[in-house]
């Protein structure tokens, strides 16, 4: 079954939160969704790693970078990784890099940018705590949907209509 934004903003108007259009799609799997955990890091990826690294069970992993254009978030590295451990995607809310390998991965990926810095490991960050940007609030829990057409989320798990 195809994911299709669009339409499930028109078959459940009331459940949906639309997220701001500031994300580019960079992964190779180009429409994601699944229940949402939540990392907020400031240009240390600790958390991304560590957690990329776990059984993903076709969540999608939404990073608050605090919208840092400075370093990155996600490399090809911990991309593969990813998509190795059976995560369905990541949002991220900061920049990503190694972007023409990240886009051959079976991993959905929207960033802000990319850069070709990497971010320092200090081992900070916040994992499964609300997290806000582009105009929504994510809980750990939700459900998040990312497509071409942009990002939703809803509270409860939405299917395609027929």
């Amino acid at each position: 079954m195809k994911l299709v934004t669009p339409d499930l903003c028109d078959a459940y108007p009331d459940d949906v939160r639309i997220v701001e259009p500031m994300f580019t799609n960079y992964g190779g799997r180009v429409a994601f969704g699944g229940e949402i955990i939540t990392i907020k890091c400031h240009e240390d990826n600790s958390l991304v790693k560590e957690h990329v690294a776990k059984p993903g069970a076709g969540r999608i992993m939404v990073v608050d970078g605090g919208g840092s254009l400075r370093c990155a978030l996600l490399g090809d590295m911990l991309a593969e990784k990813a998509a190795e451990n059976q995560w369905a995607g990541l949002i991220i809310y900061g920049c990503i890099r190694d972007v023409d390998e990240i886009r051959k991965t079976d991993l959905g990926v929207q960033a802000l940018r990319t850069i070709p810095i990497k971010s320092n490991r200090k081992g900070r960050g916040d994992l499964n705590i609300p997290v806000t940007f582009g105009g929504v609030t994510f809980h750990p829990g939700e459900f998040v949907y990312a497509d071409n057409n942009g990002i939703i989320v809803s509270s409860r798990e939405l299917s395609m209509p027929e």
